[in-house]
């Protein structure tokens, strides 16, 4: 009995899960020249991630692609879109890069999270030179995570330029004390290259210190959408932020009242040019006399001539004065006198 609860605890028990496999990238070729290509194969990677593939010289996988994207054949390069398990296969041109080998395939994401891996890759034909050595003293290391501060203000939401500030930690692993260091720090929206600006930090940083670094960011007038705001020190990229820029709203209310403003004020125009011209046509209407404008409507005809068939006097008939000697002796309206009238009988023979 013992040894069967064994065997059902370490069945029933949970399985360590493995920690995730890094990135890895494959070739098809360690070296090809010029014209040629080679297949590209990952695993490892972000499932559904946009990837970029480039040919990049002066690097090698230990220290990664010194001098960024500046160091890689840019215009020969690949896009390809992981699947549900993180894997591509892809096929890239073989180009030379702008600098002498050695050379890498570098692939890395191009939106979301950060990840890259690299591959040695020989450009047959292309110049081979040693790399360039680093030099000795101060070095800086970023130590915390990189965050932007500040917020969008009224301006911001009818166009003006977004703004933030770049905050983070670097400290001076070297052995000499780092002057006035010189970071470039650049924006990309999408799948495009980041535009660096040089910002230079002013202060001392001695040995094995660290100090916080604020560099002001700024997008163009009217930009929205998500952007990613890059820190590169020494030729290296050492931290990047994404950055969510909200849609400038009052620039399209302001547009709407644009469309509904203009077209009432051309109507008021409108109306007021047509009222400036038409009192001319009125006033000759109005010097026609009201008895020849009614004699024009039908239906006041009929009335018009009972009224000209009328006395001039305004007295009734019966209401005549006393001297009238038709009249004379009647104070009541005029009624019938005649002997006989059709409904009275009559009576035959002697009274």
């Amino acid at each position: 009995m013992a040894v069967l609860v064994a065997v059902l605890a370490l069945l029933l028990a949970p399985i360590p899960a493995t920690a995730a496999d890094p990135p890895a990238v494959k070739l098809s070729s360690s070296q090809a020249g010029t014209g040629g290509s080679i297949t590209v194969t990952g695993s490892g990677w972000r499932a559904h991630a946009l990837l970029m593939i480039l040919i990049c010289g002066r690097s090698v996988p230990s220290t990664g692609v010194r001098g960024g994207t500046n160091s890689c054949a840019n215009a020969d390069g690949r896009a390809v879109t992981t699947d549900a398990e993180g894997r591509f296969s892809r096929k890239l041109p073989v180009a030379e890069p702008p600098v002498p080998c050695p050379c890498v395939v570098h692939v890395a994401t191009v939106t979301g999270a950060k990840a890259e891996a690299d591959a040695i890759f020989q450009v047959a034909g292309h110049a081979v030179e040693p790399l360039p050595a680093e030099p000795a003293g101060g070095r800086l290391s970023v130590l915390t995570d990189t965050r932007l501060d500040g917020s969008a203000g009224l301006l911001t939401w009818f166009g003006a330029p977004p703004a933030r500030t770049l905050v983070f930690t670097v400290g001076n692993v070297g052995t000499s004390a780092v002057k006035n260091p010189l970071f470039q720090v650049g924006t990309s929206h999408g799948v495009f290259a980041p535009q660096w600006e040089e910002q230079q930090w002013r202060g001392t940083i001695q040995p094995g210190r660290k100090a916080r670094i604020e560099l002001p960011v700024e997008l163009a007038a009217g930009a929205h959408g998500d952007y990613t705001v890059s820190l590169k020190y020494g030729g290296k990229v050492m931290a990047e932020q994404p950055w969510g820029v909200a849609r400038p709203w009052g620039v399209t209310l302001f547009w709407i009242l644009v469309c509904l403003v203009v077209p009432a004020a051309v109507f008021r125009v409108g109306m007021a040019v047509v009222d400036r011209v038409r009192p001319r046509q009125t006033a000759r209407r109005r010097g026609l006399r009201l008895p020849e404008a009614a004699l024009r409507l039908p239906g006041l005809r009929p009335r018009e001539e009972a009224r000209h068939a009328l006395p001039s006097s305004s007295a009734l008939p019966w209401f005549t004065p006393d001297n009238d000697p038709g009249t004379a002796g009647r104070l009541s309206a005029p009624h019938d006198d005649s002997p006989t009238s059709p409904t009275t009988p009559t009576r035959k023979g002697p009274p």
